[in-house]
C-alpha cells in the first residue's frame, strides 16, 4: 500500500501494538508533567511540604534526630534520606535541606543547623561534610502523632519500607513558612505567614466556618509575615489576592533619613524584600551610581553584622533625601513586587489547585480533624486492649488459687492456658498475660496498681468514644492545640503593613503620631524638637537653650503640632505655604536647625508672621488672621488644602500693613484681640462673614496713639472657666479671669487688658488658657522655660503682672507656647 504524504509516523515496540507518535507523546509528556507536580514541585495542602522535605524530616525524626538530640553530620542525613526514601542527587536534597534550616528563607525553619548554611549575599552553604544539623523544635509539631496510624504509607522506592504520604502537621505549616516552586506548566508562590496571626484565624474559622476572606483579613492576618522584614502595602490589593489565589503584593525595604551635622544626611535601610540578594542590590546601587542615574549618592557601606542588617548611603551636601530614596525604590529592588500564586495539591495528593487562602485554611482544619480522629480512634484502639488485659489479669487476681492449681495441673504451657481459657472464661491475649505475669504481681499494691489503672482506661474509653461521637469535641481539641502552639512558639510580626496603595504611600505611616515643637528664628531656621526635653521649672528661673543661634538671629516663633499635621505658614504679605510637620527634620535642642528656604519659596521681602497647624479630623473649618493695623479676615480653611509649592495668597495686605497671626475657628466662637499698649476687644465671630482668599477683610479694632496689634486668640464659649495670658517682653506675664471682659461690637477701640510700662516692656502675646496647662515662654536669644500656669498669679485687668523668667541682658521674650 502506497503511503501517503501526511499520514503519521508510526512507533512501535512489536508488530501487535503501534500507536501514532502524537499521541504517543501527548501521553508521555502528561505523564511527566504530573510526575513533576506531584512529586517535585507543589506542596500539598495538608502539611505544605514537597516530598523531598517531607521525606527530610521523616528520615531525621526515624533516626532520633529531634530538638534535644545532638547535632549530626549533613552528609548521614542525605545519605539516609537517598538509601530509603529520595532516589535522586545528593544535591536535590541537600539544598532542600539547607533552606528549611535558613531563617532568611523560611519564617520558621524546620532544620536547626550548625556551621555555613549560607547568607542573604547568595552564599552556598558549606559542603554537607562540613555541616551538621538536626531538627528544630517546631519541625515537630509537624511529625508528632505520626505513629498513631494518623496518615497513610506507602512503599519506598525499592519497596522495602513504608514511608508517610503525609505529615499529621499539627503546625499550620503550609502558611506559616509558605513554599515556592516550579512545575511543568505551572507554578507556586506562597509567602510565609505570622504563627499567631494565623491561629487566630483559624481559632476564628472553627467558631464562624461560613466566613470569607474579608473576615479574616486584616482583621486576624495583616498580610505576609517575611522573615527579613520590610513593609508590604495596598491592604485591598492583599486581600484580592487571598480571594483569588493570586495576585500581586508591593513590598518596599525599611529605611531611615538620618540627618547628620551641617544639614548632611545618610539613608539606612535595615530591611529588605523577602528573597532579595543583599550583595547583588549593594551592587545595584554601586552601577547605578556610577552611570550616573543617582548622582547625589556619596558613600555606600554594608554595615551589617550579627546583630541585623544594615546597608548605609552617605548623601552629598544639599541633596533631597526623599529624591534619592524614590530614585532607588524605582531604579533597585528596594522596592518589588510579591507575585502571589497560591497554587497547592489538593487533599488526595494528586491534583494541583489554586487555592483562596480561605480554602487553604478551610482545608488545613478538615485535615486536621481527620488526623485527630485517627488518633482518638487509635488511643481507644490501644485503650481497650490494655483494659481488656486489666481485665483478664484482675479476674485472675480475684481467683489466685484457683489459677495456680490450674496451672499446676497442666502438662505444658500451651495446655496452661487452654485450661485457663475454658475454666475463667478468658481470651487468648487474656491468657497470655496471666502465664506473663510476675510473682511480684500478687502483692497488695501491685493488685491495687492492676484495679486503679483499669480504672483509669475505663475513663479514657468513655472519654475517647465521646470525642468520636461529638465531632464538636474534636473541635475543641483542635482549638486546645492550636492555642497551645501560639503559646509555645510567640512571635512579634516582622513585616510591617501599610493599608495605602504603594503608588499612594504617605511617608507617615511609617512615623509616630507624636506631639512636636516647632520653632523658627528671624533668619529661617527652623527645626522639630519632642516637648519632653524640657523639664518643667519654677517661675522666675532661667531656662534652658532651646536652640543655637548666632548673635544677630533670634527665634520669633514656637508652635505646638502631631507629625501627621499639616502646618501653614503664614507671610508678612499675606501669602501662605504648606507643609506636614514630620517633613521638617527632627533636631537637638542646641541644633540650629534648617533653613527654611528647603521647604517654601519665600521672597526676599517677606517673613513667616504665623504658623498654624491642622489635621484632617479636627472640628474648626475657619482660618481667622488679623493684621497689625487691626484688620481681621475669616476664610474657609477648605481653601487653603491645595497650595502650590510658591504658595498661594491669604489675604490682601495694604499699604503700611502687614500680617500678624492666623488661628484656626469653628465658625461659632469668639475672639479677642490684644494691642501692644494694653487695649483688648472682645466680640463674637458670627460678627465676621468669611470671605475669599483675594479679600483683605474686615476692621477688628480701632487702633490710637500708633498702638499695633501684639496677638489675638479664639475663644471657645463651651468652657467657661477661661482666662487671657498676657505675656510681656521683658519677661513678665498675668492671667485675668476671662469674664473680666465684656461683649463688645467689632471695630470698637477696646478695653484695658494690662498695665504696660518700662519696667514690663510692651505685650507681645496674648492667649487664652486654662489652669491645666504648663507653657514654654521662648526668648530671642534662645532662652526656653516651661512652668506651669499656676504659678502665674490671676490678677485684675489693669496690673503688670509678675516676672515669669529672667533674661540676660538685652534679651526680649517673643512667644509662648501652650503645652
Amino acid at each position: 500500500m502506497k503511503k501517503e504524504k501526511n499520514e503519521p509516523k508510526i512507533i512501535s515496540d512489536n508488530h501487535n501494538d503501534k500507536k501514532e507518535i502524537t499521541e504517543e507523546l501527548r501521553n508521555s509528556y502528561l505523564d511527566y508533567a504530573m510526575s513533576v507536580i506531584v512529586g517535585r514541585a507543589l506542596p500539598d495542602v495538608r502539611d505544605g511540604l514537597k516530598p523531598v522535605h517531607r521525606r527530610i524530616l521523616w528520615a531525621m525524626w526515624e533516626s532520633g534526630l529531634s530538638h534535644q538530640a545532638k547535632f549530626r553530620k549533613s552528609a548521614n542525613i542525605v545519605g539516609e534520606v537517598l538509601g530509603k526514601y529520595h532516589p535522586h542527587g545528593d544535591s536535590s536534597v541537600y539544598e532542600a535541606m539547607v533552606r528549611m534550616a535558613q531563617d532568611f528563607e523560611l519564617r520558621y525553619p524546620l532544620i536547626e543547623g550548625q556551621g555555613n548554611f549560607g547568607s542573604i549575599d547568595g552564599d552556598s552553604a558549606a559542603a554537607y561534610r562540613y555541616t551538621e544539623a538536626r531538627l528544630s523544635k517546631i519541625a515537630e509539631e509537624l511529625l508528632v502523632d505520626i505513629e498513631k496510624e494518623t496518615v497513610d504509607w506507602e512503599p519506598n522506592y525499592d519497596n522495602r519500607l513504608l514511608e508517610p504520604k503525609v505529615l499529621p502537621a499539627k503546625l499550620p505549616n503550609l502558611i506559616i513558612n509558605g513554599s515556592y516552586g516550579i512545575a511543568v506548566g505551572m507554578a507556586t508562590n506562597i509567602p510565609p505567614h505570622n504563627l499567631n496571626e494565623v491561629v487566630d484565624a483559624l481559632l476564628y474559622l472553627i467558631e464562624n466556618p461560613k466566613s470569607e476572606t474579608e473576615d479574616i483579613v486584616p482583621r486576624f492576618i495583616k498580610g505576609p509575615d517575611f522573615p527579613t522584614g520590610g513593609i508590604i502595602f495596598d491592604q485591598k490589593a492583599i486581600i484580592e489576592a487571598y480571594k483569588n489565589g493570586r495576585g500581586n503584593i508591593p513590598i518596599r525595604a525599611k529605611t531611615e533619613i538620618v540627618e547628620q551635622k551641617n544639614n548632611q544626611f545618610k539613608i539606612l535601610i535595615t530591611e529588605i524584600p523577602y528573597q532579595v540578594n543583599k550583595s547583588e542590590l549593594i551592587k545595584k546601587i554601586a552601577e547605578l551610581v556610577q552611570e550616573k542615574k543617582i548622582e547625589d549618592i556619596k558613600d555606600l557601606r554594608d554595615e551589617s553584622d550579627k546583630d541585623g542588617l544594615q546597608i548605609t548611603i552617605d548623601l552629598k551636601n544639599n541633596s533631597s533625601p526623599q529624591k534619592v530614596l524614590n530614585q532607588l525604590f524605582k531604579h533597585t529592588e528596594l522596592q518589588k513586587n510579591f507575585n502571589l500564586n497560591m497554587l497547592v495539591l489538593t487533599t488526595n495528593g494528586l491534583e494541583p489547585q489554586v487555592y483562596s487562602l480561605i480554602d487553604v485554611l478551610n482545608d488545613y482544619l478538615d485535615y486536621r480533624k481527620i488526623v485527630i480522629r485517627r488518633r482518638t480512634e487509635f488511643d481507644l484502639k490501644k485503650a481497650k486492649e490494655r483494659a481488656h488485659i486489666l481485665e483478664g489479669l484482675s479476674k485472675a487476681l480475684n481467683n489466685i488459687d484457683a489459677v495456680i492449681r490450674t496451672i499446676k495441673k497442666s502438662k505444658n504451657r500451651d495446655d496452661a492456658k487452654e485450661n485457663l481459657m475454658k475454666s475463667f472464661k478468658l481470651t487468648d491475649r487474656q491468657a497470655d498475660a496471666i502465664l506473663e505475669m510476675k510473682l511480684q504481681t500478687l502483692a497488695a499494691l501491685e493488685r491495687e496498681k492492676i484495679e486503679s489503672e483499669l480504672k483509669e482506661k475505663y475513663e479514657l474509653i468513655k472519654k475517647l468514644e465521646n470525642i468520636l461521637k461529638n465531632p464538636k469535641e474534636i473541635l475543641k481539641i483542635i482549638k486546645s492545640e492550636l492555642s497551645e502552639l501560639k503559646e509555645r512558639y510567640p512571635s512579634e510580626r516582622k513585616t510591617q503593613t501599610v493599608a495605602h496603595p504603594i503608588g499612594e504611600f504617605k511617608e507617615e505611616d511609617l512615623i509616630p503620631n507624636e506631639e512636636a515643637i516647632i520653632t523658627l528664628s528671624k533668619d529661617g531656621y527652623i527645626k522639630r524638637m519632642s516637648p519632653d526635653i524640657f523639664r518643667s521649672q519654677s517661675r522666675g528661673g532661667k531656662g534652658l537653650n532651646a536652640s543655637s543661634i548666632s548673635a544677630e538671629d533670634f527665634l520669633v516663633h514656637f508652635v505646638s503640632a502631631k507629625t501627621h499635621d499639616n502646618i501653614l505658614f503664614f507671610t508678612s504679605l499675606g501669602r501662605v505655604f504648606q507643609t506636614k510637620v514630620y517633613e521638617i527634620p527632627a533636631s537637638s535642642r542646641t541644633s540650629k536647625g534648617k533653613s527654611i528656604f528647603n521647604f517654601i519659596e519665600l521672597s526676599p521681602q517677606e517673613s513667616i508672621q504665623a504658623i498654624v497647624s491642622y489635621n484632617e479630623k479636627q472640628s474648626q473649618k475657619y482660618l481667622i488672621m488679623v493684621t497689625k493695623n487691626g484688620l481681621l479676615k475669616k476664610t474657609s480653611l477648605e481653601d487653603f488644602k491645595n497650595i502650590r509649592r510658591n504658595g498661594l495668597i491669604a489675604i490682601k495686605i495694604k499699604k503700611d500693613d502687614l500680617l500678624i497671626d492666623a488661628k484656626l475657628s469653628s465658625g461659632n466662637d469668639e475672639i479677642i484681640i490684644v494691642t501692644k499698649n494694653g487695649l483688648s476687644i472682645r466680640f463674637k465671630e458670627q460678627e465676621v462673614r468669611s470671605v475669599g482668599r483675594n479679600a483683605s477683610g474686615f476692621l477688628g479694632i480701632r487702633l490710637k496713639n500708633k498702638d499695633e496689634v501684639a496677638g489675638f486668640d479664639i475663644i471657645n464659649n463651651k468652657d467657661k472657666e477661661m482666662k487671657l495670658l498676657a505675656v510681656m517682653e521683658n519677661g513678665f506675664a498675668k492671667q485675668t479671669p476671662l469674664k473680666d471682659y465684656r461683649l463688645q461690637k467689632r471695630g470698637g477701640h477696646g478695653i484695658k487688658t494690662a498695665k504696660v510700662t518700662e519696667k514690663t516692656g510692651k505685650i507681645i502675646s496674648a492667649q487664652i488658657i486654662t489652669d491645666q496647662e504648663e507653657i514654654l515662654a521662648l526668648s530671642a536669644r534662645g532662652q526656653v522655660l516651661r512652668t506651669a500656669l499656676s504659678s502665674i498669679r490671676t490678677t485684675s485687668r489693669a496690673t503688670q503682672g509678675v516676672k515669669i523668667i529672667n533674661l540676660e541682658n538685652k534679651d526680649k521674650l517673643v512667644g509662648i507656647i501652650m503645652i
